[in-house]
């Protein structure tokens, strides 16, 4: 008698049906029974525009044609759920019914649901699981459309519908943006590579889906992460494909022995640098670098791409959420994590709790620049904890090390400050080649000052707000002149700021009030003299805050 095998909704997803199918499994022309039920998933899914749900519908339309081509015999049986049902999938009244109908129809059940295919064995059901990743042959890969589009110096492949298609060629920090072919991708084709690619990452134990949400998929297909759009997250299909051209060691990177011992002994680097300059490529190689030195290495990626040792274990998102994560891998004791992209408030928070509690951090930062890196976290953490939790940037430019800054906690009376009761904690922000100040970051009432000590950052400075307070235009001065000395003098409601001080439109020099809102000047001093000057012109003489 011919066997009979009823599919529920995990088999259908995961399209190991037809596997078993073609493997011959399920014996010569073998009855296949699909439920109403597990077609209104598929539906379901399709239509809110998970990739899932297309890879379903796929499935199903292939069943079809080999009941068709006489090769199965297909019969859909049941009624359809209802929205009560629906609501109550989680609870497995879905599975029951699935259940229900293999019962009644004397069917196999075939699933790849552990808990589906254990109830249904102690139910009395004969059970087929099919949940096995398989490892996809070579020949496999290397036959998927996707990859007609790539060549040895395609750093990432560009599909749009009804668009040419596109390609970055060249290396980190040095590359183009090349059209691939002058023919657009029609809607059929981008289909097909788009199912080709869920399909292969779902049967390959060697990839996975990472995230699946309404109208996007990011798969990790081997060494290349995979993004697919579709509206309504997208204004049209779009499949982006990256791959890492190159794995480097830190013998590659232009680093001596003196920066070397810095990283073996640095335990909170941050690893900035623009998109696509080669972050993570270093990130990589620091993590590589740290379990050669017999370091417990672990990785959070939101996206797990980074191309480490098989010895480094990579985390993701637990149950999506990052303190999951964080909560897990603070148990597991690493001596290092590499956490690939801190980028919302959460992330910062997490990398500060990590480092405060003893485990070495490298920390992946989108930024223009090195100290854009470190200000990124102002506002977010204490700045008297800031050399706590980061003690290293190394800046990432063109695939190399442009420049490394490091930061040390003190106390002194911040640069253009003339008065010693104005000393406070000061972050300095040096450069590690040089030691040459480049930065200080210090509270200054409300307000946290990035202040650019070096020439080479004449418009670098930045304050970061923290009470609103907006510049005046302009702020009355008097002016009094004595035998040794200048007395410049505000209103008591600027003490103990930052102010630029001008004749008519020219800045004369910038100073710091005292706590009696005044600067007092000796006449010896070149600022001094340039004030005189401007007074004996009968020029106006006013201030800005700085």
């Amino acid at each position: 008698m011919q066997d009979k095998f009823l599919c529920d909704t995990s088999i259908i997803f995961n399209g190991q049906i037809l596997n078993l199918i073609e493997d011959g499994e399920l014996g010569e022309k073998p009855e296949i029974i699909i439920c109403n039920i597990v077609i209104a998933e598929v539906e379901y899914r399709t239509n809110v525009q998970k990739e899932i749900g297309f890879f379903g519908l796929n499935v199903l339309k292939e069943l079809r044609k080999l009941h068709d081509d006489k090769k199965v015999e297909l019969l859909i049986v049941g009624r359809r759920p209802t929205r009560e049902e629906i609501k109550l999938a989680q609870g497995g009244e879905l599975d029951a019914l699935i259940r229900e109908e293999a019962r009644k129809n004397n069917a196999i059940l075939i699933t790849a649901d552990r808990i589906q295919g254990d109830v249904g064995v102690f139910e009395g059901l004969e059970v087929l699981f099919a949940w096995e990743k398989r490892a996809v042959k070579e020949e496999e890969m290397l036959s998927l459309k996707l990859f007609e589009y790539f060549d040895d110096e395609t750093m990432s492949v560009h599909l749009k519908r009804n668009n040419p298609p596109y390609a970055k060629k060249g290396s980190p920090g040095n590359w183009r943006l090349h059209k691939i072919k002058e023919d657009l991708i029609s809607n059929e084709l981008i289909e097909d590579i788009a199912m080709e690619i869920v399909e292969v990452t779902r049967e390959d134990k060697h990839s996975f889906i990472e995230i699946e949400k309404e109208g996007a998929v990011v798969a990790q297909m081997r060494e290349f992460r995979i993004v697919i759009t579709r509206p309504p997250f997208s204004s049209d299909v779009e499949i982006t494909a990256v791959r890492p051209l190159v794995s480097l060691t830190l013998d590659d990177y232009s680093i001596d022995s003196r920066l070397r011992k810095r990283i073996e002994k640095a335990e909170g680097i941050l690893v900035s640098g623009s998109p696509g300059a080669g972050k993570s490529t270093f990130s990589a190689a620091l993590a590589n670098f740290y379990l050669e030195h017999d370091k417990v290495v672990k990785t959070l990626e939101s996206v797990r791409d980074l191309q480490v040792r098989p010895e480094i274990t990579q985390y993701t998102k637990l149950e999506g959420n990052i303190e999951n994560s964080a909560d897990i891998l603070l148990l597991v004791r690493p001596d290092f994590t590499i956490f690939d992209e801190v980028r919302t408030t959460r992330d910062f928070e997490v990398y500060a709790d990590f480092r405060l509690s003893g485990v070495g951090m490298v920390g992946v930062v989108h930024s223009s620049s090195a100290i854009d890196a470190i200000q990124r976290f102002i506002g977010r953490i204490e700045l008297g904890m800031l050399s706590s939790i980061i003690d290293t940037i190394i800046f990432i430019q063109g695939g190399d090390i442009s420049s490394v800054l490091i930061l040390r906690m003190t106390v002194k009376v911040p640069h253009g400050f003339r008065d010693k009761d104005l000393a406070r904690p000061v972050v300095e922000v040096r450069d590690f080649e040089s030691d040459r100040l480049e930065f200080e970051i210090y509270n200054f009432g409300n307000d946290v000052v990035v202040n650019p000590i070096s020439s080479k950052y004449p418009s670098r400075g930045k304050v970061v707000p923290s009470s609103g307070m907006k510049k005046e235009k302009k702020i009355h001065l008097d002016v009094e002149v004595k035998k040794q000395k200048i007395i410049i003098k505000a209103n008591p409601k600027y003490a103990s700021q930052n102010i630029e001080i001008f004749a008519d439109n020219h800045l004369i020099f910038t100073g710091s009030l005292s706590r009696n809102s005044d600067i007092s000047l000796s006449l010896s001093n070149k600022e001094a003299k340039k004030l005189l000057t401007k007074l004996n012109d009968n020029r106006e003489i006013y201030a800005r805050l700085k």
